[in-house]
């Protein structure tokens, strides 16, 4: 064969650091659109994005040339700064190190792209802490609390 031919899917959940409020409404629906902006130049794709005000859920496909860490790298760093320039009074915004990242299967973006769309509905009864570990424990990923946080 001589191309190469993929259709990975992910979710990528990240946080702002120290899970702080920092995603406010004036903010969210522009940097949901820039992270689209950014996925689009990593020549990948962003079929969803949404989160609440201290995190932000993705589905997102890559082209197979584009490891996930360097996409995650490249996501964050600008989206962080391009927030920094537009709005100087945010100096403070920031996300945490790392991610989560969970692979989906195509049969399964219907019912991704309904959970991504329905985070303040999800998030009126539980908390970012508590998703984030059902996700680790729902994709068999083995984790030391104790570390998950810092």
């Amino acid at each position: 064969m001589s191309r190469t031919f993929t259709n990975l899917l992910a979710h990528v959940v990240f946080s702002t650091k120290d899970r702080e409020p920092l995603i406010v409404p004036d903010l969210q629906s522009e940097l949901y659109a820039y992270l689209g902006g950014l996925t689009r130049e990593l020549k990948g794709k962003a079929y969803g994005i949404n989160g609440t005000t201290d995190h932000v859920h993705m589905l997102i496909s890559l082209p197979p040339v584009v490891s996930m860490s360097d996409a995650l790298r490249f996501l964050k760093s600008n989206s962080s700064g391009w927030v920094h320039d537009k709005w100087p009074r945010r100096r403070s915004f920031a996300w945490q190190l790392g991610y989560g990242a969970f692979s989906v299967s195509k049969s399964n973006v219907p019912e991704v792209l309904v959970y991504i769309g329905n985070q303040q509905a999800h998030h009126k009864r539980l908390t970012f802490k508590e998703e984030f570990i059902d996700f680790l424990i729902k994709h068999e990923i083995e984790y030391d609390e104790r570390y998950i946080w810092i």
